[in-house]
């Protein structure tokens, strides 16, 4: 018999959620999700647990994300499992966030997109100096969901819109200076972490964070990605021109969408009103060709050379409707 995709344990007073797709950097499934859901419901009732942790197996990181390829064959087919699949992983976010016990997610290696869903919510968010965190959703044609406007919105000054829009990964201390995480625990002590789920008898001070937010803040206020990406690339610090050259690479479509997507979100009363709002940018996003192009670029075919329609930020701003409501 294959494996379980969620390894659950109850030991002692600590239940674990052990994501267990290593080949796969542990991408979440509907079973996962599914499953994690189910456990979370049992456990917030259930007096023998006392904390929940949530880590991944294999060392190559917690989660990378969703099942993209599913995606790809609901966007090229004018499928609708993905709208369920998101309804269902929003939900499972938002019962992360809510819960009445405290959630220890275990950030290490990889964590992107839907990983961030799954961890970035949770009450005690752990790092170590092999986490890379990542909404890089802009270049599939897609924007940060999962929560993702939410919790980049409210990062210190600019940094969450920069992140976003470049799709960038960041290490433990720019996470945790980005609102990101919240503890740093070297790899090394990882065991016993997971032995107990005590943070506070494994924590260390983490690095010192590296972006730099003179030049991210000045560049990336306002609501107009093209007069963002003018600053940027006529900005003297090479970080910022190298951001303006990355963002060029990105969805001109997801660019302008992911940019509403924040700036509403910082506006709205909590997760749950980020949530129902990333669903419904969600639909429109997976009927919209860019999706599906974006996709077949980085996964499927690995051209890495997406024919993004429309082809400017400038015609994409002008092509695209009303945001839904």
């Amino acid at each position: 018999m294959s494996e379980p995709s969620v390894i659950v344990q109850l030991r002692g007073r600590l239940g674990h959620l052990t994501l267990n797709r290593p080949r796969a950097i542990n991408a979440l499934t509907a079973e996962m999700v599914a499953v994690m859901a189910r456990t979370l419901e049992l456990w917030a009732s259930d007096d023998r647990v006392r904390t929940v942790l949530i880590s991944g197996a294999g060392e190559r990181g917690l989660c990378a994300g969703g099942d993209i390829r599913a995606i790809h064959a609901d966007a090229v087919s004018g499928g609708t499992a993905s709208l369920d699949f998101w309804a269902e992983e929003y939900r499972l976010n938002a019962t992360i966030a809510a819960y009445p016990k405290p959630i220890v997610a275990c950030m290490d290696g990889v964590v992107m997109g839907g990983g961030i869903g799954i961890s970035g919510h949770a009450s005690v968010r752990v790092v170590t100096e092999r986490s890379r965190l990542a909404m890089p959703e802009v270049g599939i044609g897609f924007h940060p969901d999962v929560g993702g406007s939410w919790l980049l919105s409210r990062a210190p000054g600019e940094i969450g819109t920069h992140l976003a829009l470049t799709g960038s990964a960041v290490g433990a201390g720019d996470g945790i200076a980005a609102g990101l995480a919240d503890h740093y625990v070297p790899s090394a002590r990882l065991p016993e972490l997971l032995a107990h789920g005590d943070v506070s008898l494994v924590a260390e001070e983490p690095p010192r964070a590296d972006l730099d937010r003179g030049w991210i803040d000045e560049c990336y206020a306002g609501d107009d990605v093209a007069v963002i990406l003018d600053r940027l690339a006529s900005h003297p610090s090479p970080a910022a021109q190298a951001a303006a050259k990355e963002i060029g690479t990105k969805s001109p479509t997801s660019l302008v969408l992911t940019l509403r997507s924040l700036r509403t979100a910082a506006g709205l009363p909590d997760l749950r009103a980020a949530l129902d709002a990333e669903l419904r940018l969600s639909a429109v996003m997976l009927r919209l060709p860019d999706l599906a192009e974006g996709i077949r670029a980085q996964i499927i075919d690995k051209d890495r050379r997406p024919r993004w329609q429309p082809a400017t930020v400038a015609d994409a701003a002008a092509a695209l409707p009303t945001p839904p409501s």
